[in-house]
């Protein structure tokens, strides 16, 4: 992760301290934010009917205050909960009070509603869980339905002219996957391609990368050439990357993540010696039996030649690196997040032997976690105010990050005293068995505060709000309160008189 999550953190710190002065030290608006917060406590887990518009209100208004009313009864928590369930929804219920704006959010619409559909089937395997354990069965995880860490395709053959690997569990930083075959001999042309989640109504998912490999040309060029983009339904393809890189693109120096979109290599002449058919020894044939070096474009893949091709998700974009080569990097799009993906399809002329996904997302085995105890959130002490509230960005499927966390920071003496109070702020995933290890490690730990929504980064404004009306909601009197991601590392936290902390980014 690149150095600036540091000051991004530090940017949030100040932002939120200013709200703090502007807010906590002013009575009156804290004796307003109070009124606000005391409204409708005996239904605090449940989303309030949106009143009927007023008839000034145009059509266009109207539909959208009912389209409002909709998605709230999509998110309504109807099962019975128990107490530490219930804190892990806190901030569900206080988000209640944005949904009249989600118009005016980037993709607020598209998140909320997809929460709804998210939310239904998480309920609706809750409520069978349920039922398995009121009959007196003992139920036991079924291994296979937990996310894995890594799935292999040996041997691989295609359904038709497609092959296509499920990703139950999306990727996410770090992950990769490794295609072993041979660009086929009569067109040599195959395509790579990373789909994610089907949204309902729709007849295609959203493409998050599409990676062409057109080793015989196109339109625009007779050389091999690697395209690269994006699909969705609404707004179509998008603008293509393509390596080589015509002319009128050969300047662009920008990087993802400080690698070369397409390597500099790439379509650039290499010599090669060809030696004589009677001779297998090139460094002991004598000049007149070698052939003259003939000029040769370097190309990663050639028709007929085993390649090894591996696609590893960066921090901000997808590299794609061949026979130990990086090749091509190509950087997220907005709404196109590698935590979505859900299947790998490959098509084309190309001889596949094995397909690879490594490094995924994957949870730990409650019943097999020696530390369990430790690692739960401690109480908040209830006789003394805590001194700082973090706020931690995470998103759904990066459990290993959020066990780095509870494993290193959250175990500092202040944390474990109550002094400081920390917690994740996670949206839901469009992926049910992810939904599920969120729910079970929210229920766990005791250190998730789950948000009503599909987790965006477009929406990480939110999230900002959500820390500040959950720390002024539970711990006041605050001393200080503040946000970082789960990818950051929180070397010290300081607390005599004032409150000193060193954070350093991380992987």
């Amino acid at each position: 992760m690149k150095k600036w999550h540091g000051g991004f953190a530090i940017v949030s710190l100040f932002i939120i301290l200013m709200l703090r002065y502007v807010i906590l030290d002013n009575p009156l608006v804290e004796n307003s934010l109070q009124y606000v917060f005391q409204q409708n406590r005996t239904a605090e887990l449940h989303w309030l009917d949106v009143p009927n518009p007023p008839a000034i209100q145009n059509l266009q208004i109207s539909s959208e205050v009912i389209s409002t009313g909709l998605l709230a009864s999509n998110l309504s928590i109807t099962r019975n909960l128990s107490d530490r369930e219930l804190q892990s929804l806190h901030s569900w219920n206080h988000l209640k009070q944005l949904l009249s704006h989600v118009h005016i959010l980037p993709d607020g619409v598209e998140a909320i509603k997809e929460a709804g559909v998210a939310w239904r089937e998480l309920n609706t395997a809750l409520a069978y869980d349920d039922a398995v354990s009121v009959n007196g069965s003992i139920q036991q995880k079924d291994k296979g339905k937990q996310c894995p860490y890594s799935i292999r395709r040996m041997n691989a053959t295609r359904l038709g002219d497609r092959f296509a690997l499920k990703l139950p569990c999306g990727l996410i930083q770090g992950s990769s996957i490794t295609i072993i075959g041979t660009p086929g001999g009569l067109l040599g042309n195959f395509k790579i391609e990373l789909t994610g989640a089907a949204v309902p109504g729709e007849p295609d998912p959203p493409i998050v990368l599409h990676y062409n490999v057109r080793l015989l040309g196109d339109k625009l060029t007779e050389d091999p050439v690697i395209v690269q983009n994006t699909w969705t339904i609404s707004d179509d393809w998008g603008s293509e990357n393509r390596c080589p890189s015509p002319d009128s693109d050969a300047k662009d120096t920008t990087k993802v993540d400080d690698l070369e979109k397409c390597s500099s290599m790439v379509g650039e002449d290499q010599k090669e010696i060809l030696p004589s058919k009677f001779h297998s020894n090139v460094s002991a044939m004598p000049p007149a039996s070698k052939k003259k070096a003939e000029p040769r474009k370097y190309f990663p893949f050639r028709q007929g030649y085993l390649a090894v091709a591996i696609l590893r998700i960066g921090a901000h974009g997808i590299h794609m690196t061949v026979d130990g080569k990086h090749i091509t990097s190509f950087a997220f799009r907005e709404d196109l997040e590698p935590g979505f993906v859900g299947e790998v399809r490959i098509a084309g002329d190309i001889k596949l032997l094995s397909v690879i996904a490594s490094g995924l997302p994957t949870t730990e085995d409650f019943e097999h976690v020696t530390d369990l105890e430790i690692l739960k959130a401690p109480p908040v002490p209830m006789d003394k105010p805590v001194d700082l509230f973090i706020g931690v960005f995470s998103t759904a499927n990066n459990f290993k990050r959020r066990m780095a966390v509870r494993r290193t920071w959250m175990q500092y003496d202040s944390v474990r005293s109550g002094k400081v109070t920390v917690r994740f702020f996670v949206g839901l995933h469009k992926n049910e068995l992810v939904n599920e290890e969120l729910w079970n490690e929210a229920r766990t730990y005791g250190d998730i505060q789950l948000m009503p929504f599909v987790d965006y980064y477009s929406l990480i404004l939110w999230k900002t709000i959500a820390i500040c009306i959950y720390g002024m909601k539970y711990f006041l009197p605050l001393t200080e309160l503040m946000s970082t991601m789960d990818c950051c590392m929180v070397v010290s936290i300081l607390i005599p008189s004032h409150i000193e902390i060193h954070i350093a980014s991380g992987t």
